[in-house]
């Protein structure tokens, strides 16, 4: 395997049948009017790929050929490409571009959006473009103008490599038609290797602390019969990623590079350029350079080595790249860190980011460049992994986090374990270096536990690792934050709010709204083969986020008032006005977690667990007393008077019979109403008569078990919960496939709800993929009476048109956002980022949904 440093790319002019384009990048077509440029497009590229200044003319003058719309044709051009760059997507202009100035704008689009441009000549005789635009009826121009561009081709073929092309093909005769196009992936892409990764700071010539560290991960480390090492190997297959700045400072430079070449080499490393590199590439080149930094220890190293070896570390210094994306893009690596514009990217600002970080171009007391904290504002989805600062501890800033510990300066030398997200360090063996800043006065990024408004301000996409995107409006936006600023907990312990849940089809059978066997049927169509009906509680919805210790809330949450945990409804409020008894009902609740040994059990300080506080009263008191209540009053005394005035009229003969039967039917379902409502009450006082049923388990400790385990494992986990304030979740697995379980399934919810019970939820045994409910209500007809009226039953033909399209479509996507919140929340990623998606289901509750649904 040829090293990655010994393969350069070929720069100028080429002429050749196969031509390698990158695969983001911007392709301009040269050559005169007839030359073929659309024909080869067409051959070798898909349509959306192709942009052309003819179609572009026809877009603004509906006449391809109307050269009087040429400015305005290039103006749209010159928009659509680079809408396309900025999206990074591979594109290729069709126009002649043989005069220099058309090729100018072109190359400098592509420096705007930091991708490279080749350029493709099809360099074909005179007189054969004039024959095949004789051929086009649509070309009505002279021969002198194919002259004109041929001799504008002419005189750019001596100097159009010096334009700015990173390549310039060039195709003749019947190179044209056996040309073959190549995509070649960026140098920076390596987004098939997904890990494990050891991610290893800046060595800076501490070859020492990096064997040590490096045994401290479990690898392997090659010495040659000198004992120097010289390649490493992990027993697990694990591959290191140095973030560059290997050399200068330290006691052993070329030590470090003898080591991590030969691991690059074997294949077992990556390596990604520093500043230092760069600078000790331009001293050995014999380019004028201020010998500072440490740069002085590194020529005199490696002044002591053989030349061979001297020639091999400039050669692999020089051909370190700026940054890698890993994992599908969901990692990157930069020495100083990279902005999320930038990740994937080519071009000369975008290696200085990658080298140098973003400056200010001041200078701060100790004469070092002030560098801007982007990581601050850095909101992008794939974690930056950089070094480049010394920082006394390795931080995580908005999913960036940065390696170097100043081990060079007496520090450490720190690693990051990869998919892992553990840090792992070993300290100096001494201070090689003295600092011209204390580590210590290290500039301080953004704090990963505060908000910003611009995280959920205004129109906005949430990137769910599900697949796909959710819009969040900005009017939404702004009803949440109202809510949030407002009502809500402390937002440190808000990482989740359980969607809506959409009703089950909707029943046909006589006297029925909603029934089991269209939620069974539905589920059974979807194709999932088992179901769990659980029973509807009558309470409010209820998360829990509990800590072992207060320690615990101080590290993970960021919450150091002593606290645990919290408990909120599910739109992020909390369910009493008293502090004090939310605290209490954390401290029952841990309770109960610590007499079953969960914490234990499960390897971690913290939960969050999904589950209903009841009674209803204790939250929807006032809504009680002041709706349901009211109406239920207002019936039982003003229909018995009614019924007595239209019986007593009857009774003189008048015919009023079907009135006083209508009027006896509401005075039996206004008993049902009172009776139905009357059912979600009972007198509490403090937490006396609070219950909390828990029915899942969200999220703990690297694990988001609400997307990974199946509800058995859920109930019979927080079965084992035993407290006074705890109300087990009765349930029922039913096989889809067995007429008799579904007949069970039915039965038990017909007991449950001619009980009083509200009915139940229907949900797939087993984490499901596609667009499949996590969970359908089916609720009884006597609860249903407290949603639609207590008259519901006399318009059901009128209530079965209505619409659930919304209501399953919110469902879906707030069940995505939850569990991207508590994916990101156990993986331990900053506040903001758990934030953004629970911020947005409380945004989408602001829809125009029917609330009865």
């Amino acid at each position: 395997m040829t090293p990655r440093w010994a393969r350069r790319p070929r720069w100028g002019c080429s002429v050749v049948a196969e031509i390698r384009v990158p695969a983001m990048s911007l392709v301009v077509l040269v050559g005169v009017s007839g030359s073929g440029k659309s024909t080869f497009a067409r051959k070798h590229f898909r349509p959306t790929q192709v942009v052309s200044s003819d179609f572009c003319r026809g877009l603004v003058a509906d006449d391809e050929n109307d050269q009087a719309a040429t400015p305005d044709a290039f103006d749209v051009l010159n928009y659509i490409v680079g809408t396309r760059l900025r999206r990074g997507l591979l594109t290729v202009v069709d126009a002649t571009n043989v005069q220099w100035e058309a090729r100018k704008k072109l190359v400098e689009l592509a420096r705007s959006h930091d991708v490279l441009v080749d350029a493709i000549v099809l360099d074909v005789p005179e007189e054969v473009a004039v024959a095949r635009n004789a051929l086009r009826p649509d070309r009505d121009f002279g021969s002198h103008v194919i002259t004109r561009q041929r001799k504008d081709l002419r005189r750019s073929l001596s100097k159009i490599s010096r334009d700015g092309f990173r390549r310039v093909h060039v195709l003749r005769g019947d190179e044209i038609d056996q040309a073959t196009i190549v995509y070649e992936k960026a140098w920076t892409d390596r987004r098939e290797l997904t890990g494990p990764f050891d991610i290893i700071g800046d060595v800076h010539g501490c070859l020492g602390e990096l064997t040590t560290l490096l045994g401290a991960l479990g690898w392997e480390v090659r010495r040659d019969e000198t004992g120097r090492p010289v390649g490493a190997a992990h027993p697990e297959g694990r591959t290191a990623v140095f973030v560059g700045d290997l050399v200068d400072r330290g006691p052993d430079s070329p030590g470090v590079l003898r080591l991590v070449m030969g691991m690059v080499a074997a294949g077992t490393a990556l390596c990604v350029s520093g500043n230092h590199e760069q600078k000790l590439v331009r001293a050995l080149n014999g380019r004028k350079v201020t010998v500072a930094h440490g740069l002085e220890r590194s020529l005199e190293q490696l002044a002591r080595e053989p030349e061979e070896f001297r020639e091999a570390a400039k050669a692999f210094m020089d051909g370190l790249i700026s940054h890698y994306q890993l994992d599908g893009g969901a990692l990157v690596v930069a020495h100083a860190g990279l902005k999320e514009a930038y990740h994937g990217r080519a071009s000369g600002r975008v290696r200085s980011f990658a080298l140098y970080g973003d400056t200010t171009g001041e200078t701060d007391e100790y004469g070092l460049p002030v560098r801007y904290p982007w990581a601050k504002d850095y909101r992008g989805r794939a974690m930056v992994v950089y070094g480049h600062t010394p920082v006394p501890e390795a931080e995580w800033v908005n999913n960036t986090i940065c390696l170097d510990t100043g081990c060079v300066f007496g520090g450490k030398l720190t690693a990051l374990r990869y998919p892992e997200r553990e840090l792992a360090s070993v300290p100096a063996e001494r201070v090689w270096y003295e600092p011209a800043r204390p580590l210590a006065a290290a500039p301080v990024e953004r704090d990963p536990g505060v908000l910003d408004i611009g995280d959920v301000r205004g129109t906005r996409y949430v990137e769910i690792r599900a697949g796909g995107r959710v819009k969040i409006r900005e009017e939404n936006s702004a009803a949440a934050l109202e809510i949030m600023s407002r009502f809500a907990v402390d937002p440190r312990w808000l990482v989740y709010l359980p969607p809506t849940m959409a009703p089950t089809e909707t029943s046909s059978r006589e006297g029925y709204l909603e029934h089991p066997d269209e939620a069974l049927e539905e589920f059974h169509r979807a194709g999932v083969g088992e179901v769990v009906c659980e029973e509807k509680h009558m309470g409010s919805r209820a998360v829990a986020v509990l800590t072992r210790t207060p320690e615990v809330a101080a590290a993970r949450f960021g919450v150091r008032d002593g606290s645990c945990g919290t408990v909120h409804t599910r739109t992020g409020r909390p369910f009493f006005d008293d502090p004090a008894l939310t605290a209490e009902l954390v401290d029952r609740l841990r309770a109960a977690v610590s007499e079953a040994g969960l914490w234990d059990e499960l390897g971690t300080g913290w939960l969050v667990l999904d589950g209903e506080l009841l009674p209803w009263s204790a939250k929807a008191g006032g809504l009680i007393r002041e709706q349901y209540a009211s109406v239920g009053a207002a019936a039982r005394a003003a229909l018995p008077e009614a019924l007595a005035v239209l019986e007593a009229a009857a009774g003189r003969g008048l015919g009023v019979e079907d009135l006083v039967d209508r009027t006896r039917r509401r005075a039996g379902n206004a008993a049902r109403f009172r009776d139905a409502y009357a059912r979600y009450c009972w007198p509490v006082s403090g937490l006396s008569g609070v219950r909390f049923a828990p029915f899942q388990i969200l999220a703990a400790e690297g694990r988001a078990t609400a997307g990974e385990e199946p509800h058995s494992w859920h109930l019979s986990t927080l079965a084992r919960l035993s407290s006074d304030i705890i109300t087990p979740t009765r349930h029922l697995f039913v096989s889809l496939g067995s007429p008799e379980s579904r007949a069970a399934a039915v039965e038990w919810w017909t007991s449950l709800t001619e009980a009083g019970g509200e009915g139940m939820v229907v949900k797939p045994a087993a984490p499901a993929a596609g667009r499949v409910q996590p969970g359908v209500k089916v609720r009884g007809r006597e609860y249903l009476r407290i949603i639609y009226g207590p008259d519901y039953t006399e318009s059901l033909a009128d209530l079965r048109g209505r619409f659930l399209g919304k209501k399953r479509s919110l469902a879906l996507r707030e069940h995505a956002l939850g569990l991207e919140s508590l994916a990101r929340l156990a993986a331990g990623e900053p506040l903001w980022r758990v934030h953004e998606p629970v911020f947005a289901v409380l945004a989408l509750e602001s829809e125009p949904v029917d609330p009865r649904l």
